[in-house]
Order: structure tokens, then C-alpha cells, then sequence
């Protein structure tokens, strides 16, 4: 996953800490704010996603890419993770 002062990547915090940080970063006037998340985390992406676009700012459109890395464990051999890349862009 590639890093971008647009990109929120989504843990463990609460729900509303990530939707701050994208009124945050859409202060600073990007076009677009991406979400990443993978694992448990996807469930979280799409709430954050869903509560800023209902709840804060009404002009988002958004779109969505899944998919699955490989991860290396560490007792070695890899498995599968699923991966999601939420894309709010504002309407022009």
C-alpha cells in the first residue's frame, strides 16, 4: 500500500477519529481523500466512509477497490489478506 499525505490508513481507533482526520485532510483542499484497510479492518473503512459522506460533507462520490495481499509470517510460508481502497473525491 503506497503513502500519501491523502491517505488514511485504517487500525483500531474509534470510527469518528478517522472521520476527523478526513475533514482534516479535505480542509487543506485535496480533490480526493483515500481510505485503506485490510484484515478486520475493512468493516471499519466502509463505516468511516459511510458516516462522512452522511453525516459531514454531502458532495463526496466514492469509489472502491478490493483485492488480497500475500503476507509473510514470520514462522514463515504467507497467507492471504484481504485488502479495500476507498476513494472520496468531491463533486464538482
Amino acid at each position: 500500500m503506497s503513502r500519501n499525505k491523502n491517505t488514511i490508513f485504517i487500525g483500531r481507533k474509534p470510527v469518528m477519529s478517522y472521520v476527523m482526520a478526513i475533514m482534516t485532510a479535505f480542509k487543506d483542499n485535496p480533490d480526493e481523500v483515500i481510505i485503506k484497510a485490510r484484515g478486520r479492518s475493512i468493516s471499519i473503512a466502509v463505516d468511516v466512509a459511510e458516516v462522512t459522506r452522511n453525516s459531514f460533507l454531502d458532495n463526496l462520490t466514492h469509489k472502491i477497490s478490493i483485492g488480497t495481499e500475500k503476507m509473510e509470517r514470520e514462522e514463515g510460508g504467507s497467507r492471504n489478506v484481504s485488502i479495500i481502497e476507498i476513494i472520496l473525491r468531491k463533486q464538482k
